[in-house]
């Protein structure tokens, strides 16, 4: 039995909680990763996962061995990526982590660039809804917008977004553009729930010394993965949208979404992160990824026409409210 790949299989298959997932990853058969996690158990005499309806789980004693021999992987792997990494040109598979507000917002327009520098990258892009360590884990480089706190990884902040309220030239045009942030109060603005479960109804505006929270009111709500359907309904001319800056940049350089309110800004600012495990950033590829995507919110602060700093995460946030206008009420 080949120990080493077997040890590889079962910390994939772990991850995965499946064979068939662990296959995908690894570029071979279901059958094989089976076979060889299976005799693993057999030399071990201890079975390692229980085969569930939902999946692979593992055992206690599945769990103990997985601890024990991960940080010994790990440091192989790296061993292995530091000798390829002298002056290799950056290749294989890059497993990347993403919101859809980030992919979709300008992640997606960005990515051919990146293929034409590195042709022999090929990325594995995929979905991620909550940011814990266990979906950190779970990819090589995660692009998180907001304010993730996830031990033993580097978290390396990269940007920010800035809250922009917009509509179509038809909503404005019927209903007249507010003049400042309590004249939302008389529209209809929709709001989206984040992937905490929040509904983000609350929206703050600071100009110099003024400060103005207002609690928006809509006839439809989205989940965080359909915040589509609220940006569609905006570009049809039934709502005031709340988008960052970064995000739909076509629909504001059409004239598709005109803002408004730009006098005033956001108090809150989240920040956009690259979280990784440490020994990432010596992997060529990881490495080239890191770098495209620092210089890529570079260059969108760079068209800002002031530097851009990301806050702290809200107090008000720490706590679970169903609704941000909850959190507005109860303070601090």
């Amino acid at each position: 039995m080949d120990k080493l790949r077997a040890l590889r299989y079962l910390v994939v298959s772990a991850h995965q909680q499946s064979f068939s997932g662990a296959a995908r990853q690894l570029g071979v058969s279901t059958a094989a990763v089976a076979k060889l996690v299976a005799a693993l158990e057999r030399d071990l005499g201890v079975v390692l996962f229980e085969r569930t309806a939902r999946g692979l789980l593992a055992t206690a004693a599945g769990t103990r061995y997985l601890q024990a021999c991960q940080p010994a992987l790990e440091t192989l792997t790296e061993a292995d990526e530091d000798m390829r990494a002298g002056g290799a040109r950056p290749k294989g598979t890059l497993v990347v982590g993403v919101q859809q507000v980030v992919a979709r917002g300008c992640l997606a327009a960005a990515l051919p660039r990146f293929h034409s520098r590195h042709p022999e990258v090929e990325l594995d892009v995929r979905d991620v809804l909550t940011v814990t360590e266990e979906t950190a884990s779970a990819v090589d480089v995660m692009v998180v917008l907001g304010w993730p706190k996830i031990d033993q990884m580097v978290q390396r902040r990269i940007g920010a977004g800035r809250f922009v309220v917009a509509a179509s030239p038809a909503y404005w045009a019927a209903n007249g553009m507010p003049r400042r942030p309590s004249d939302l109060m008389q529209h209809c603005c929709m709001s989206i729930r984040n992937v905490e479960g929040m509904v983000m109804d609350a929206w703050a505006f600071s100009r110099g010394s003024e400060q103005e929270s207002v609690n928006v009111k809509g006839w439809l709500t989205a989940s965080n993965a359909q915040r589509d359907v609220v940006l569609e309904l905006a570009l049809r001319g039934h709502c005031i949208v709340r988008l960052l800056d970064w995000a739909n940049r076509s629909d504001f350089l059409t004239g598709a979404l005109v803002p408004a309110l730009t006098d005033w800004e956001s108090p809150e600012v989240p920040p956009v992160s690259l979280v990784y495990r440490p020994r990432m950033s010596r992997v060529p590829r990881a490495r080239a990824f890191l770098d495209f995507m620092t210089d890529l919110f570079r260059d969108i602060d760079a068209g800002r026409d002031r530097h851009l700093r990301a806050t702290e995460r809200p107090t008000w946030q720490r706590r679970p409210y169903p609704r941000a206008s909850l959190a507005y009420k109860g303070g601090a």
